[in-house]
């Protein structure tokens, strides 16, 4: 019998239909960017500011991302999956519809950050609900058919983005967002089985709960005890290590993301329709890598192909830099390191998730709200140290560079300990 046969929901979800679900709640935080990135130049000039200072209003959403992952994962925790999912994207549907009346940048900046407090519930709740149900070598498959999910809309985002932006404005795609996350709580409502075991036992159980007294003090005993999990997970070397990888691949992404549209028309000269169809091409890599990884997994083990990844985005992290550095105007020279790269991070990303989170059952959802907050701070960091960098092609080597280098640290420093589980 399989895991999902033995979770204790009443209604049980295809492993097709769950990773469509989690693929949903987790891809409308990258919809949240990728949709609205090329109306960028349209906000600065409507809003009478610069390039650069737009880009906060994409590092918003990662910023609160990563405060709202902090909170979810331990609530989520104390009182099941469900609950707080329906009120993080209910706090983003309202969020989002604040954010296509904004009246200047640091009010649109503001209501993006709440947006993306919103939207974390989807990437933090959609890898709890995975640890529920699987370890090993599934949850890494499962984490990389996720990917897959949630790569395909930021791959079309872009195009339809910047079609409604040259035809009605940016503020009617900021309403289309406001769509997107109403679709997203009604699938969240109808369909997301609760995987928390000890919440969901029995009917009678949770009747008992909630009519025992005095029940306040015990839903706060119990929401402190969720929280206090983070003491022993950063006391976790390895587990940060771990943790921060993803973060790091992220922040290798998002120099990319927030450099491109400037990078690519201004720097290679592609118009909005040849930016596009690039950034959608750069999509299939990471989209690649993570299937790639879905099909090695069970042969290689996570270690294995973790070192793999973090080798590969070396290489080709130092090729993209020199490329960048040298100011050459080939794109073929700046495109296929930066598709190899891509690559590389899908190998990353889905592995060092699994092993970070494969001890922590019990708190899946801090350690979840970890990992993920770890990768939207430092991704809003990013944003912020490419906006200081210039945000141009010398940024994104910088960061690209910095982001690689560190990693191989970090695999270095934890291989010793995650090395003897690619001979079980």
């Amino acid at each position: 019998m399989s895991a999902l046969q033995t979770a204790p929901t009443t209604r049980r979800p295809s492993t097709i239909g769950l990773v469509v679900l989690l693929g949903a709640m987790a891809a409308l935080g990258a919809v949240t960017i990728d949709l609205y990135l090329p109306s960028l130049p349209e906000v600065a000039e409507d809003l009478g500011t610069t390039h650069a200072r737009t880009q906060l209003t994409i590092t918003g959403v990662l910023v609160g991302s990563a405060f709202g992952q902090l909170v979810v994962g331990p609530l989520s925790d104390a009182f099941g999956r469900r609950r707080p999912a329906m009120v993080g994207f209910g706090v983003y549907v309202v969020a989002s519809a604040l954010c296509a009346i904004a009246p200047n940048l640091p009010t649109l900046v503001a209501f993006r950050v709440l947006s993306g407090v919103g939207a974390s519930a989807g990437a933090v709740i959609g890898m709890a609900v995975i640890r529920d149900l699987f370890t090993g070598p599934a949850a890494a498959r499962l984490q990389s058919r996720l990917v897959l999910v949630i790569g395909v809309a930021p791959l079309f985002a872009p195009t339809v983005g910047g079609f409604i932006a040259n035809h009605t404005g940016w503020r009617p795609v900021l309403g289309l967002l406001v769509l997107a996350g109403v679709g997203v709580l009604i699938a969240v409502w109808r369909s997301l089985p609760e995987t928390r075991r000890e919440l969901c036992d029995s009917a009678v159980q949770a009747r008992a709960e909630v009519e025992a007294a005095p029940i306040v003090p015990e839903r706060a005993r119990r929401v402190l005890r969720t929280f206090a999990g983070y003491r022993e997970l950063v006391r976790d070397r390895r587990f940060l290590a771990l943790a921060a990888m993803p973060g790091l691949a992220l922040a290798t992404i998002m120099s990319y993301v927030s450099t491109s549209v400037f990078v690519l028309q201004d720097g290679f000269g592609l118009t909005g329709t040849g930016f596009a169809v690039f950034f959608a091409l750069n999509g299939t890599a990471l989209i690649g890598g993570t299937q790639l990884n879905a099909a090695l997994v069970e042969r290689f083990g996570s270690p294995r192909l973790l070192r793999v990844g973090v080798a590969g985005a070396a290489v080709f992290g130092v090729a993209l830099t020199v490329s960048l550095l040298s100011g050459t105007d080939r794109l073929v020279l700046f495109a296929a390191p930066l598709y190899l790269l891509l690559l590389s991070l899908g190998l990353i990303m889905p592995n060092a998730v699994v092993l970070a989170l494969e001890p922590y059952g019990d708190s899946a959802g801090a350690a979840a709200a970890l990992v993920t907050a770890l990768q939207s701070g430092v991704g809003g960091l990013v944003g912020v140290l490419v906006g200081l960098l210039g945000g141009d092609a010398r940024a994104m080597a910088f960061v690209v560079l910095g982001a690689v280098v560190i990693n191989v640290a970090l695999l270095l420093s934890v291989w010793p300990r995650i090395r003897p589980t690619v001979r079980s």
